[in-house]
């Protein structure tokens, strides 16, 4: 099942320029936008990001203004804030090669610690995403904890070619056994898949939602945190303050201001 998920990966792999590099500082930039953000939106942004900030030093010395400027338009702005934090971290004491000293770099979960270990230093490790866990549970045929996606994802890599295996989970869980209609008849190890073979995972995915509770109404978005957020990155990259009475359910502007320039 994984010669042939390997396989498929080599002929159908997108060609996105963080698979082109092992070097950790550009990996872990390519994982920290590719956070709740989809991989064609973020090409143009990782590439501008890093010709503004091509390695850790030069991000590590850059103001607040400057690296919010660059990472405007990706959103989750405290992601680029938590990556300068990283790259300083790194630039006074050099790369950890395991995703255990990754995990303790600011902003750095376990998943990311994983996947740069795994890309950028070669380590036998599972980097289990979202995409690499539906498609673990759909092979399983069913829910699985995150300990014993974890687990399963680990039994489904190659010896000594971790990185090549978390590269090719990921892309088949995002292109083919996709979270909707995910076209079970391409995939390369549905031989091997439970949900392929107990009526295809699109019948699943069907039922899980006829079966979810209708999703609550949601507040206008001007009375939300995160419109007094993107006002705050605006007066940031502009090097303006905003007005003292600027506050949504506690979250003062003015104090978000002074506290993320401190």
């Amino acid at each position: 099942m994984i010669a042939d998920l390997l396989d498929w990966y080599v002929a159908s792999a997108r060609d996105l320029p963080w698979r082109r590099t092992r070097e950790p500082y550009r990996i872990l930039v390519s994982e920290v936008m590719l956070q709740q953000t989809q991989a064609a939106r973020v090409v143009p942004f990782y590439e501008r990001f890093l010709g503004r900030f091509p390695d850790e030093r030069v991000l590590a010395s850059a103001s607040v203004g400057q690296v919010l400027a660059s990472w405007s338009g990706l959103g989750y702005n405290r992601r680029a804030l938590a990556l300068r934090d990283a790259a300083r971290t790194v630039a006074e004491r050099g790369w950890p090669r395991e995703a255990a000293g990754l995990r303790a770099l600011p902003g750095v979960g376990p998943y990311t610690a994983a996947a740069v270990a795994s890309f950028a230093f070669g380590e036998q490790v599972a980097a289990v995403d979202v995409n690499v866990r539906r498609v673990v549970e759909r092979v399983d045929g069913g829910r699985l904890s995150p300990a014993h996606a974890s687990a399963r994802a680990a039994e489904l890599l190659a010896p000594g070619r971790a990185a090549d295996c978390n590269q090719a989970l990921m892309e088949l869980g995002a292109t083919l056994c996709t979270a909707r209609a995910p076209r079970c008849g391409r995939c390369p190890i549905r031989e091997g898949c439970a949900s392929a073979f107990a009526g295809g995972a699109a019948d699943r995915i069907a039922r899980d939602a006829a079966a979810a509770p209708p999703s609550r109404s949601e507040p206008r978005f001007e009375d939300t945190n995160r419109y007094v957020r993107g006002r705050v990155v605006r007066a940031l990259v502009k090097g303006e303050e905003l007005p003292a009475d600027m506050e949504v359910d506690g979250w003062s502007g003015r104090s978000q201001v002074s506290s993320a320039t401190a």
